[in-house]
């Protein structure tokens, strides 16, 4: 006899509480996390470190050298809503833990090439779109001077390279590879809904420290989603043995 709808729910939103009859002796999802971080650590310290330089090295070179006069992206009533706040500058920096939180919690090389992979291509996609479409975000009436936290920031990250924001783009892919994870651990419903939280965080925070406008966010999200959601389902479907040969 089926299962009851609301067993059905139960089951997808509290995998954790199965019922005794269906639960197995498979560790908690915070150990098995844990566990997982400590696969392959070195192959993953060493990608994400090399990645990330040599996408800065990449990223602020076509930020100095656009082919053209960049576009200013336009402000919508979105951005004039959400508006400036200071006290978004440590979860807009919490990017970097977030996308290296990805990889590490990855327990086979199949997972860590796709999800290489994806971030190759976010990349290049994203860099390739500033050099050809330089794109920047209008000048701000923001003294930047009365906010010493963001004086490296400004001086470091210019303005350029706004559209499609590669800040959300890389946090959607990061949060999609996690809900995965989170999901094969068993993990409940508090912690994938931090997950997202987490994400929506970082692009409230794009926008609410003056790097990106609202169309930045809406551009990366779809750059980050369409990327990240194909390398799920790839690295999802099974690999195909070769066919014997034939007698």
């Amino acid at each position: 006899m089926c299962a009851c709808p609301a067993g059905l729910l139960r089951a997808y939103l509290f995998p954790h509480m199965a019922s005794p009859d269906t639960r197995t002796s498979q560790p908690g999802w915070l150990r098995q996390c844990a566990t997982r971080i400590g696969r392959f650590w070195p192959i993953k310290m060493i990608g994400t470190t090399l990645g990330m330089t040599f996408f800065f090295m990449a990223y602020f070179w076509v930020l100095r050298h656009p082919f053209g006069s960049p576009l200013v992206m336009p402000l919508t009533s979105v951005d004039r809503w959400i508006g400036f706040s200071a006290a978004a500058l440590p979860l807009y920096l919490s990017l970097w833990l977030y996308v290296s939180l990805a990889p590490a919690l990855l327990n086979t090389r199949r997972e860590l090439f796709f999800i290489g992979l994806a971030a190759l291509v976010t990349s290049a996609a994203g860099l390739g779109i500033f050099l050809i479409w330089p794109t920047t975000i209008p000048p701000s009436a923001i003294d930047w001077s009365a906010h010493s936290a963001f004086a490296f920031l400004k001086t470091v990250d210019a303005s350029g390279n706004a559209c499609p924001s590669l800040h959300v783009a890389f946090a959607l892919l990061a949060a999609i590879w996690i809900g995965r994870v989170l999901r094969q651990t068993g993990a409940g419903l508090l912690p994938r809904v931090f997950n997202w939280l987490w994400c929506v965080g970082i692009f409230y925070s794009t926008v609410a420290t003056g790097q990106h406008v609202a169309l930045d966010v809406l551009a990366g999200t779809a750059l980050g989603g369409v990327v990240a959601l194909i390398s799920v389902k790839r690295c999802n479907q099974p690999s195909v043995a070769p066919p014997a040969d034939a007698r």
